[in-house]
């Protein structure tokens, strides 16, 4: 139990500033039960000199039993900057990448800018694929805007268009904030979701919707859990952008027991 289960580390980014606080943060994710991690806005990995480059963080991984199964770059180095990225993410061990949003000049442009996206981005994909790294693309809410009076959206150019080797992080709370039924995409997803964003939405009084630790909001996780598996989701990367005060150790503890006990 457990077995796919990530922390997406942006969850925890105020805890990451320093090699220190890094590695006391593995420690505690390990002790809740995950086995892997998304590297997202880790301080101490960031800037021209960091404090920890890759091969001193997959020292730290492997010293705490865990693997990093997915990062997040920018698009700009992983086009520009391939095989340097490729080196990265050879030292982390990790064989999977995606980004987390378009340059707004593609929204901009609407349905042109997305295909043009996915032109400009079949050349870096293959090199990745080359390399043993697959490219994915992590949504918010902006993607499901419509660019036609029928029911079309600009992820759809994604999925429709992006081919196979075009994989779609897809993250349930931004698909349903979008008015996306995420069933429905994981559905139409099969072989290309290998790395997920989970996290719950739930609907507070006198506030409205916000992010919430699986299980505590109104997600269906059971259907939500077996279009996963029809579609062959392979790790379950647990994030929740703002915890409002909780301590975020505790909300991942929450989804974490939540998603194991559902068989995750």
């Amino acid at each position: 139990m457990g077995s796919k289960l990530a922390v997406q580390m942006y969850t925890v980014r105020e805890f990451t500033k320093t090699a220190a606080d890094f590695e006391a943060t593995l420690k505690k994710i390990r002790a809740i039960g995950y086995e892997a991690v998304q590297i997202s806005a880790v301080g101490c990995m960031g800037g021209e000199t960091p404090e920890v480059d890759a091969a001193a963080a997959r020292k730290m991984l492997d010293d705490n039993g865990l693997r990093c199964i997915a990062t997040h770059r920018g698009w700009t180095p992983l086009a520009n900057d391939t095989d340097a990225e490729i080196a990265f993410h050879q030292a982390l061990g990790c064989e999977f990448t995606a980004i987390g949003g378009l340059d707004g000049s593609y929204y901009d442009a609407g349905e042109a800018g997305f295909r043009s996206f996915v032109a400009e981005a079949a050349p870096t994909i293959a090199k990745l694929k080359a390399a043993g790294i697959r490219f994915g693309y992590h949504n918010h809410a902006n993607e499901f805007a419509r660019y036609t009076l029928g029911p079309k959206t600009l992820y759809d150019i994604f999925v429709d268009e992006g081919g196979p080797d075009f994989c779609l992080e897809l993250d349930t709370y931004w698909a349903v904030h979008g008015g996306a039924d995420p069933v429905a995409l994981f559905d139409r997803l099969a072989g290309r979701v290998p790395v997920i964003h989970v996290k719950d939405k739930e609907v507070v009084l006198g506030v409205g919707p916000r992010f919430a630790a699986c299980g505590e909001g109104n997600l269906n996780w059971d259907a939500i859990i077996a279009a996963c598996r029809r579609a062959g989701v392979e790790w379950y990367a647990v994030e929740q952008d703002d915890c409002f005060g909780r301590d975020p150790f505790d909300a991942l503890k929450s989804s974490f027991d939540y998603l194991a006990a559902k068989g995750v």
